[in-house]
């Protein structure tokens, strides 16, 4: 996991990293601007220094904790950025109050008033309104869209599942064990395993949406001015809404990317003149990736698929688009 990601999970912020400019180094002995990769981003208006070790194996905390001292004298905020590290090498940077980041672990930012563990995020998360997890989502949705192929997922085992839909086959694991802890599915076998949907397909999308347990597939919405050429991206929001509907395609052009691809794009610099307000195409991050579920859907364009863009404009105010959102339903459910 990234830490890009790690921040927008944990915190709901997005965060923006590219490399130190060598003249903002100041001071700092040789040894030690060779010893780390800087990188600078922004978090709460405060502007952060990252400081990743090149040498992870031998990482030693009181040298760590004598370089950050003189780190301290150049920037305002160092956090040392550790893609990996024990929990005894984690408890001893607490000791030492220095800002760190192991990204999927800890965030302890003692600068910013911020400590997150991992443990304080899965009791955060069993606190919160329970939602089917975005594969499990996934899967539900591909049920019921695909109910008139000769492919059906009830019929293969996990393995096959995984490699139908794109997903590893421990992610599959984990998104059968929501649906499984949810009561949606029934599980059966041994050496494969297969699943059984409790409920047909009309009253199983009804149970997700009674218990609120679908999840809205946008992680975020941005917006840019040229629209990469890879990948291919489908036509999603009101961009999508005429393929089933009777509304009219609203003026902004929305595109659904799937998250890998767009933090893909974005580390390679492909997205120009990101902003989160406004420009000529509005991206859709999806949770899941949108393409993988609409293979075999015999639109005339290439669109999203109807469910998943129900539950992206479910909390629209806008009557027009609740009236498409009813023939959504309608047609794909029943």
């Amino acid at each position: 996991m990234s830490v890009q990601v790690y921040i927008k999970e944990v915190l709901g912020k997005d965060l923006k990293l590219s490399a130190l400019p060598k003249n903002r180094l100041g001071n700092l002995p040789v040894y030690m601007s060779e010893a780390y990769q800087f990188f600078h981003g922004e978090l709460y208006h405060k502007e952060l220094v990252f400081a990743q070790p090149k040498d992870l194996e031998n990482l030693s905390i009181l040298q760590t904790e004598k370089q950050f001292a003189q780190l301290k004298k150049t920037f305002n905020s160092v956090i040392l950025l550790l893609p990996q590290t024990t929990a005894y090498n984690r408890k001893r940077l607490i000791d030492k109050g220095i800002n760190f980041i192991v990204p999927g672990k800890q965030l302890f930012l003692p600068d910013l008033l911020i400590d997150l563990r991992e443990s304080d995020l899965k009791d955060h998360n069993k606190r919160k309104n329970k939602t089917l997890l975005p594969s499990a989502q996934f899967l539900i949705i591909y049920h019921i869209i695909h109910r008139n192929e000769k492919w059906q997922m009830e019929n293969y085992p996990f393995k096959a599942i995984a490699e139908k839909t794109g997903y590893t086959a421990m992610a599959i694991t984990k998104a059968i064990d929501n649906l499984k802890e949810e009561e949606v599915v029934e599980v059966s076998g041994e050496k494969e395993k297969f699943i059984r949907f409790r409920l047909d397909r009309a009253e199983l999308w009804n149970e997700m949406i009674k218990r609120k347990l679908f999840v809205n597939p946008v992680l975020r919405t941005v917006y840019i001015d040229e629209k990469p050429q890879k990948p291919f991206m489908l036509l999603a929001n009101t961009s999508a809404l005429p393929e089933y509907s009777d509304i009219n395609p609203g003026r902004q052009q929305f595109y659904a990317i799937d998250k890998g691809s767009f933090y893909d794009l974005l580390e390679n610099d492909k997205l120009r003149d990101l902003n989160e307000q406004e420009g000529r195409f509005g991206l859709e991050v999806w949770k899941y990736n949108p393409l993988k579920l609409v293979g075999e859907l015999p639109n005339d364009m290439p669109v999203v698929d109807p469910l998943s863009l129900y539950l992206s404009l479910q909390e629209n105010t806008d009557e027009r688009i609740d009236m498409a959102l009813d023939q959504i339903v309608n047609k794909q459910i029943w």
